[in-house]
């Protein structure tokens, strides 16, 4: 249990030193210095430093949510505004972790691909909650087009969020557009 303790706060201390002054500027033995743990417990836990950035990207939490949670029969709109908002809860607690994951995405492959895997999973949690949503009136809408505009919308929001100034605006405008080009 000590060691899962010690592996927990030199993720938590990586977190922080590396949004405060970035993965590069960021030393292991400063990691080591704020977790409270010999520098060599670092190593032990995390071969390479890189294997910090991996390790972070695993506590991102997992966006899938249960379809019964956020899809009302009929109404795609009301459906995508429930599943944003669970989204958004999501986000609340790793608004920081997000922020710090895609900045490091553009010089660590590692992270970028786990990123884009994490964005491929929003696509298709999207995807299924529109086909959940809609009648059957006959139509068939393209529901991947509107599942990857609405999930980029979702990975900017996300991925600027602590520098948002007007974090409670949401996304409501460009939902009902999605909702009212897919009913």
């Amino acid at each position: 249990m000590a060691d899962e303790s010690a592996r927990e706060r030199i993720l938590s201390a990586a977190e922080e030193l590396f949004a405060e002054a970035g993965f590069a500027a960021t030393p292991t033995s400063r990691i080591a210095e704020r977790a409270g743990v010999p520098k060599g417990l670092v190593h032990y836990y995390f071969t390479r430093k890189p294997d910090l950035l991996a390790a972070l990207v695993e506590r991102l939490p997992e966006e899938l949510i249960p379809l019964e949670q956020v899809v009302v029969a009929g109404d795609v709109g009301e459906s995508l505004h429930r599943l944003v908002d669970r989204l958004d809860e999501a986000l609340d607690s790793s608004a920081m972790l997000s922020h710090l994951l895609w900045r490091e995405a553009d010089t660590h492959p590692a992270v970028l691909e786990a990123m884009q895997a994490r964005f491929a999973r929003i696509v298709g949690q999207i995807r299924a909650v529109i086909a959940a949503s809609l009648t059957g009136n006959g139509r068939h809408p393209d529901i991947d087009s509107a599942a990857h505009l609405l999930a980029l919308a979702v990975s900017y929001r996300h991925s600027v969020a602590r520098h948002d100034v007007d974090e409670h605006r949401g996304i409501r405008r460009e939902l009902d557009f999605i909702a009212s080009a897919l009913a």
